[in-house]
């Protein structure tokens, strides 16, 4: 019995597990996507390639798999660029697949032809083309395997028109069989380097856990905060690592943050990078002596962070465990309580002043404002999507995370556009979650026509904006081409069948915040257009402790 290529993509998908795709049509994917959704497998269709990869990245980080996206040949597979990109610095699985100028014509100048492949290697974990229609599921299960496997990844897969549309003899075709648990492996830590960490740890006097988003692909957020639990030792995450112990939980100091690294004496870190956030590891971020103790599954990453004392290399959620098996009275929360009460004594004497900030009424509305208001509005369980320059910075200090999972934002790559694909790609794969999407006025037009999207596919989320009037703070106007002026993003969205608010007094934010989750409830995607101060500038803390 023959069988064509684009069917053996569908059902290759379909056996792996993929529930949703995101894509714009075109040949000669536009088979392969009939063939998925005839078998029941959600397409949702975008109006920009690069938002459904974004898309695909925002549904992997909530439904903890990979997220999928699909694009014609030559533009369309080239526009998935910078969402992969994204992918890639951030670690996000995501499986691109792209069509392509049929191999029969290669060098001849045919439609579109363009080598993609050469063009995807950079911008991914792994990127493969396929040359034979039988070999489709063994490459496409190949190809989730290497997003999956290690440290998680955008992978991308090439397929040329005449793969596509090939009759192929069903016996020929091998179906590999796929494990329960999807790739994922889940090595042990070696016990002789758990034992030295949990020495480490039983001498510390001011020990600190770091986490990342490591741990929300290994499914190690109920071990870390048993582990946190047990020991009493503050917790600190990167900014898409957020949520995996709920932040208003007693032990827990942001607002200590610069403190708490800054004289910590021994670090756990756990599934993330040692990178600028985390100022290196190196002084004056961190103290010259601190210890550090890095749990990370990928090789590569230990052996490029020379500060690391003790790198255990496993699974996060395996190794915690190991950690936790082995702690005892000897490394548990009534060691530290000193430290504890040194922090919480921090926290205690600033956050007076910081909520004083936040509640401020001045006009044009300070950004810290909103972000309170959306702070107080939004329910534990909600997702939030934060996108821009000032409002991230602000959004980040100000709003807390209570789910693991449940915060997205555009990482470490910096990319501008991500936070209304990233709130689709979410919605997608959780419809029932509340979904918030804080924009910056130029980040959000990059991808604002997906609002459309939204309004299609029935995917309704907040959308509210900060309209500063340009990218960044510029009290004299001097950047060049930092002004954008005020768009009525609301007028906008109400074009495309969205309810639209604009909002210029502070006391205006929350009813406009409750008739946007009203409009929600109903099945509508909501936008608040919010006149914020353009002097108002984020600040970071700035380490400039002596070097002794």
């Amino acid at each position: 019995m023959a069988v064509w290529g684009h069917d053996l993509l569908a059902q290759a998908l379909k056996d792996q597990g993929v529930e949703t795709f995101f894509f714009i049509m075109g040949a000669p994917m536009s088979s392969g996507e009939k063939a998925a959704m005839n078998l029941g497998i959600r397409g949702i269709d975008v109006r920009h390639e690069q938002a459904a990869a974004m898309m695909a990245h925002g549904y992997a980080r909530v439904s903890n798999k990979p997220g999928v996206c699909m694009a014609c040949s030559g533009p369309g597979t080239l526009n998935f660029g910078t969402g992969l990109a994204t992918s890639l610095m951030d670690g996000v699985p995501v499986v691109a697949l792209g069509g392509s100028s049929p191999i029969g014509e290669y060098g001849r100048g045919a439609f579109q032809e363009f080598d993609q492949l050469a063009a995807m290697k950079p911008l991914v974990k792994w990127a493969e083309r396929v040359y034979e229609a039988h070999r489709i599921p063994e490459i496409v299960n190949l190809a989730f395997r290497q997003a999956l496997t290690g440290k998680p990844g955008p992978v991308y897969l090439d397929f040329p028109s005449d793969i596509l549309y090939a009759e192929v003899d069903e016996a020929k075709v091998v179906w590999p069989k796929i494990p329960a648990d999807g790739h994922r492996v889940r090595p042990a830590g070696d016990p002789a380097q758990v034992e030295k960490a949990l020495e480490l740890l039983a001498n510390a006097e001011r020990p600190v856990v770091i986490s990342g988003t490591g741990v929300l692909w290994s499914d190690a957020s109920q071990a870390l905060a048993q582990w946190v639990e047990h020991t009493g030792m503050p917790l600190y995450t990167t900014p898409q690592g957020r949520g995996v112990v709920p932040e208003d939980e007693p032990g827990q100091f942001p607002i200590a943050r610069s403190t708490a690294l800054r004289e910590a004496d021994v670090v756990l870190v756990v599934g993330t990078r040692l990178n600028y956030v985390f100022g290196q590891g190196q002084v004056p971020r961190f103290a010259r002596d601190v210890k550090l103790i890095r749990i990370d599954i990928d090789p590569g990453e230990l052996a490029i962070t020379p500060q690391v004392d003790l790198p255990i290399l496993g699974d996060a959620r395996t190794v915690l465990n190991q950690l936790l098996a082995g702690a005892g009275e000897r490394v548990s929360a009534a060691r530290y309580t000193a430290w504890v009460k040194r922090l919480a004594g921090v926290e205690k004497e600033r956050a007076p002043k910081f909520e004083a900030q936040l509640s401020t009424d001045q006009m044009p509305i300070h950004p810290l404002r909103l972000c309170k208001e959306i702070r107080d509005f939004l329910p534990r369980n909600a997702i939030l999507a934060v996108d821009g320059q000032e409002i991230l910075n602000y959004g980040r200090q100000a709003i807390p995370t209570f789910v693991a999972g449940h915060r997205l934002n555009s990482g470490t790559f910096g990319t501008m556009g991500v936070g209304l694909p990233f709130g689709l790609g979410a919605k997608a794969a959780k419809p029932d979650t509340p979904v918030l999407v804080l924009h910056g006025d130029g980040s959000f037009g990059m991808n604002g026509m997906e609002l459309d999207t939204a309004v299609r596919h029935k995917l309704p989320v907040i959308v509210v904006i900060s309209l500063n009037g340009g990218w960044t703070s510029d009290p004299e106007r001097i950047k060049p081409g930092r002004d954008l002026g005020y768009t009525r993003f609301h007028d906008f969205a109400e074009a495309l069948d969205c309810v639209g608010e604009y909002v210029e007094r502070p006391e205006d934010i929350r009813p406009a915040l409750e008739r946007a989750a009203a409009a929600v409830a109903e099945g509508r995607t909501a936008l608040v257009n919010v006149v914020t101060d353009h002097d108002a500038r984020a600040q970071t803390v700035k380490f400039t402790r002596t070097m002794t």
